[in-house]
């Protein structure tokens, strides 16, 4: 009986859709895992197919293509350590999300998953079936037992499979990054280290998709919830973990244990991954984005540095005759402190153009909004006619409470392909700025040291689209909104909840009228970097037509 059992864990970012180059990811760590003369290789929930692949994988072209590929891979992998890796698994009219373990050329065991998550960004009932508890499977002489993601975070899987023999829990995921969540997983894996009194191995998959970023950050707990082994956050990485027989059964020997970051890194961090892989993912090498001399178009422009590098973005200025001097150096100072290529395109010819060609139609009509978002909408319509040109991605810049609110104009500042500050309330925004300013990581590919000058960061935040105009002339100060959004949107809370909190009925009423008037924006908006539990889009599912309000008190 052996006293030594290695497992190589693959923290590893699948393509969603790309199944052979997923399984040829697969094969070259279980190379490197046979050269390590592992037992085992793990790679994560639904590696094959990438994950979250959501209605996609009920094509029965798509799920029965990737288990062919398995099949296929399984054969490829036989002198060397068995492989466990997630794929769907149709079989007697059904779907499931699958742990799949190949052994000796074929598949010599398959765990189905129990519990389907169905809430925020997962709608697994949907799309699976819900497997029977089972239990372990056989690694030579070792049983190992496999909840998969969401089954690690209920009780009945691992201690059923304890019941049933297993010698330690590995648990393979597709865990996206919500801000604390590293904290929710610890919690939930020290239970099923207590209850059970075996080793668990929390095994996370790493890189973007859509909005979602899984944030990796693999970590090993001996019985107790003694951590023995922490993997880095966000990077792809391999690693070998050695497992010992004692008289107590089997524990994780200490290994590496990286540090955290803190939640401002993380998130930037996110949004910067995101972009990337988005890009990557998506096949585009360059963006560009409308570089206002504000914050929030200052630090997406600083996100869009770090992932892709300056030389892979544009920045344009795009002047009227209400921007203000002011912007316009801040703007070419924080082009220059980045180190990008910067184009300067007044809009004043155009606007005149379109003001003529209106003025037929609006004859006798005071000037009003109407012509405010025109500027907007003619600035989006020459960023994308760039975006056409040029072959780059379209950036937009609105942060979460413009979106929240509807405090941007569609069809115009809301033009483009993705949006990384979607998630990041405008407060957040200020802070990020000063973060990266302050601070450099060798994952950023920009320069270290003030990005963005302190005149973008502390100036009063204005659309500049008439004279004199800040954004406070339209919207609670921002402090205040975005406190109300936090109860409104991030808690799910009534007018009701946000004067107990102190604030004013009429504003509550205000912004709550104005997130739910909003909601066609949004149903049409970029997606962006999930950072919270309540991000727009999947997270937060409304109707865009909806006459419910807060019902006031009697």
């Amino acid at each position: 009986m052996a006293d030594r059992f290695r497992v190589t864990l693959a923290q590893l970012n699948p393509v969603v859709g790309d199944i052979t180059g997923n399984a040829d990811q697969a094969f070259a760590a279980w190379e490197q895992a046979r050269a390590a003369h592992a037992d085992l290789i793990a790679l994560p929930e639904m590696f094959l197919t990438g994950y979250n692949a959501q209605d996609l994988v009920m094509k029965p072209a798509f799920h029965t293509a990737a288990m062919n590929a398995a099949k296929t891979l399984a054969q490829r992998c036989v002198d060397g350590p068995a492989m466990a890796i997630g794929c769907p698994w149709a079989e007697g009219g059904k779907l499931y999300n699958a742990y799949l373990i190949l052994k000796d050329g074929d598949i010599a065991s398959k765990v189905l998953k129990h519990h389907l998550p169905n809430e925020t960004v997962f709608d697994e009932v949907r799309v699976f079936d819900a497997g029977q508890l089972g239990g372990p499977y056989a690694v030579g002489d070792v049983r190992v037992g496999s909840p998969i993601c969401e089954d690690g975070w209920h009780e009945d899987v691992s201690e059923t499979l304890e019941e049933t023999g297993a010698e330690f829990l590995l648990i393979p995921n597709g865990s996206p990054y919500f801000r604390g969540k590293m904290d929710v997983r610890f919690n939930h894996m020290v239970a099923r280290s207590v209850e059970t009194g075996l080793p668990v191995i929390y095994l996370n998959m790493a890189g973007g998709q859509d909005d979602q970023v899984f944030d990796g950050g693999t970590f090993v707990l001996n019985p107790g919830g003694a951590l023995a082994v922490q993997m880095p956050v966000f990077d792809t990485c391999i690693s070998h973990l050695d497992l010992e027989r004692t008289a107590e059964g089997w524990r994780a020997l200490d290994g590496e244990k990286a540090s955290l970051p803190d939640v401002w890194e993380q998130d930037y961090r996110v949004m910067v991954e995101a972009l990337r892989d988005y890009l990557r993912k998506s096949g585009f090498e360059k963006v560009l984005l409308g570089l206002s001399g504000g914050v929030d178009s200052a630090l997406v422009a600083a996100i869009a540095v770090d992932a892709i590098g300056a030389q892979n973005v544009r920045c344009v200025m795009l002047p009227s005759e209400y921007t203000s001097a002011e912007s316009l150096d801040d703007a070419e100072a924080v082009a220059k402190a980045l180190g990008v290529h910067y184009d300067y395109v007044p809009i004043s010819e155009g606007r005149a153009a379109i003001t003529n060609t209106l003025a037929p139609l609006f004859a006798g009509r005071d000037a009003d909004l109407t012509e405010e978002n025109i500027q907007s909408r003619l600035r989006g319509l020459l960023l994308m006619a760039m975006s056409n040109k040029f072959g780059e991605m379209l950036l937009t810049t609105g942060n979460k409470s413009e979106v929240a609110v509807g405090y941007a104009t569609i069809y115009g500042d809301m033009n483009g392909g993705y949006n990384p500050i979607k998630d990041l309330y405008k407060t957040r925004v200020f802070e990020t700025c000063r973060w990266r300013n302050a601070n450099h990581r060798n994952w950023m590919m920009g320069p270290a040291g003030e990005v963005i000058r302190p005149n973008v960061i502390d100036k009063p935040p204005s659309a500049e689209l008439r004279d004199d105009q800040k954004d406070s002339d339209s919207l609670p100060d921002y402090p205040v909104l975005d406190a109300l959004l936090e109860i409104l949107v991030d808690q799910d809370g009534s007018v009701a909840d946000c004067v107990a909190a102190g604030f004013e009925d009429v504003d509550a009423r205000r912004v709550e009228h104005l997130v739910y008037i909003s909601e066609y924006k949004r149903f049409q908006s970029a997606p962006g970097a999930r950072l919270t539990q309540r991000a727009f889009w999947l997270d937060r599912r409304y109707p865009i037509v909806n006459r419910w309000r807060s019902p006031r008190e009697t």
